[in-house]
Parts: structure tokens; sequence; C-alpha cells
């Protein structure tokens, strides 16, 4: 049995037993406000979930007239992620930086120690959701099951092409937990953003993808796009008749931060505002409705809460990583 496969019985997952609400910090956050535009880092290309979720928190921002300064939404989606790393990191005011973060957070650390990245240096603003991922074809493919997926991936072998987000990204660790646990030797390819991932898969430039349901759910409106199986610990309310991986019998679940933190050297002051910010986005209408519409879970975690989870996730990547030989 493979170190991953030995792992998976629900390790990211265990991050979610943490409490679910973090004790805001008690500042409400009015001895400080912003005196200028916020740069509102996306880390990740557009199209994708964080782009799409990023966006709409700009959106409610500007709807409800929570903040006395605009967010300025920017991709920077370089080096699956270290772009906006470097630049989180070297932000000249730190108070009026803002970023919103997956996985790569803890990935992209770890697989270029030259970066010199503590993400634990990071205000822990905001996790606003976990986001889940599908097993994706394009209904001309003809395959309707996993089994049949299996079937085909494993007989086409590096000839089968996946597609997803970044080098040793979460798709890309999906995908290997894949090739090692059911003998196939699928080809990865990464994108800068899961939109473009998505648009690929449904003009059939690729074979498969593991999208989030924000990234391919107008494709499977359509009925461009099929998914075959979710990588969650139940069936999703949005997909009722797609089954989980637990349900064909291997014990693997995968979830995706969906947070905002504020740069390395964020004041206390300015990390109780933006966290009172992104309390509000969180409990507006419109984010539990597209939380609900996107197949979005968890809770909102900040402060401590969201610094032990992080703590967390980054050790099981860490272990996830060296037992792929992405890192040693």
């Amino acid at each position: 049995m493979s170190i991953l496969k030995k792992m998976a019985t629900g390790f990211v997952a265990a991050g979610m037993t943490l409490s679910v609400m973090s004790g805001f910090a008690q500042a409400d956050g009015h001895g400080w406000k912003p005196n200028k535009p916020i740069d509102f880092i996306i880390m990740a290309g557009k199209g994708g979930g964080a782009d799409k979720m990023a966006r709409l928190m700009q959106a409610i921002v500007e709807k409800e007239d929570l903040a006395n300064r605009p967010l300025v939404p920017t991709n920077k989606s370089g080096g699956s992620g270290a772009e906006a790393l470097i630049a989180a990191k070297s932000a000249n005011d730190p108070d009026h930086t803002i970023m919103v973060t997956l996985n790569s957070f803890y990935t992209t650390p770890l697989r270029q120690p030259g970066l010199d990245v503590d993400v634990l240096t990071f205000a822990p603003v905001a996790r606003m959701a976990e986001d889940t991922f599908l097993l994706w074809v394009h209904k001309d493919s003809g395959i309707t099951t996993f089994e049949e997926w299996l079937d085909v991936a494993k007989s086409e072998g590096k000839n089968w092409v996946m597609g997803g987000t970044g080098s040793n990204s979460e798709d890309n660790i999906i995908t290997d937990f894949l090739n090692d646990n059911y003998g196939l030797s699928m080809k990865y390819i990464p994108y800068k953003g899961g939109g473009a991932v998505a648009k690929d898969v449904a003009g059939k430039q690729i074979n498969s993808s593991v999208n989030n349901p924000s990234e391919a759910l107008g494709f499977y409106e359509s009925g461009d796009m099929i998914a075959l199986v979710a990588f969650t610990d139940e069936r999703l309310p949005l997909f009722p008749d797609v089954p989980t991986l637990r349900e064909k019998g291997v014990d693997f679940s995968y979830f995706m931060q969906r947070s905002v933190v504020g740069a390395p050297g964020m004041s206390a002051e300015a990390e109780a505002y933006y966290t009172n910010l992104f309390e509000q986005v969180y409990a507006s209408d419109d984010w539990q409705d597209y939380k609900s519409k996107k197949s979005l879970m968890g809770e909102l975690l900040s402060g401590d809460d969201l610094m032990a989870y992080w703590k967390l996730q980054r050790s099981n990547h860490e272990t996830i990583l060296r037992a792929s030989g992405a890192i040693q």
C-alpha cells in the first residue's frame, strides 16, 4: 500500500474539526481604516475558483458599502502562486495588501524554499470556505462512470491527459493520488487557472480534469462536461447523482482553502479591520448563496483558529509532497 493511500483517511478534512468560529479580534477595526485603495492579490489566474471568489467578494463589499476604500483585484498566477507570495511578502504597505489564497499557499513555499516565504507570517484574516473537487470528462467521451474512466485512462496510459491548475498543486496532488492508487500513468498538464482547464475539457483539448464546481459549472449546465466522482466525504447537494470516491472503496477526500490573508507585517489594527470586513462579507446573502450554488463547504475561521488550520494543512501537504517525491 502506498504512503498516500495509507494517509488518505480524511487527513485534509481533519482541519474541519477545528472550531468553526475563531473568536474575531475584539477590536472591530474602527480605530483604523484604509486611507487608499487596497491591493487585493489573487493567487491564481483569471476565470478560476479563486478569481471568481475574489471578484464576488469585491462586488459584495461595493454593493453593501462595507469599506471606505475600494478593493483592487490583481491576478498573480506565476510560478504556481510564487509571484503572488513574493508580491505580498515584499508589499510596501502591508496594511493595504491582502491576498486570496488556495492550497498553493502551503505547497509552493515547500517546493520552492528559495522564495524564503513562511506562510505563518501572514495575517490570518478569514477562511471563507473550503472548495471541493470532482472528476470531469467531456460528454462525447462516452464515459459515464468512474469505472469506465479507470478502464480508458489505464488503457491510454501517458496518452491520457489530465489538466489542472499549477504544478504540484491541488489538482496535481489528486492526479498523483489517482495514478498511484489505481495503477494509472496519466500525463498532467499545468495551467495558470481552473477556468482555462475547464475550457479545454469542454473544447476536447484535454481528456479530463478535477475542476472545482465553480470552474466547470457553466460547461456542466450546458451539457458539455459531466462529473464522474467527487473527492468529498459525502455527495454534494448540487451533484446528488455523483458518487464519492469513498463510495468506490477508497477512503480519500481532499478540500482546498478559500482564504483571505494579510501581508506579512500587517498591523494588528489593520488585521482586525479586515477580519471584521470579511466577517460581514461572509454573513451576506450573496456570499451564502454563492457557497450553496458552488458546493463550497466549511465555516468561517480567522485569528488563532485559522493559524492552527494553516499549521495542520502545511504539515499534511509536506507529507503529501514528500510521498510523491516533489520535495526531499
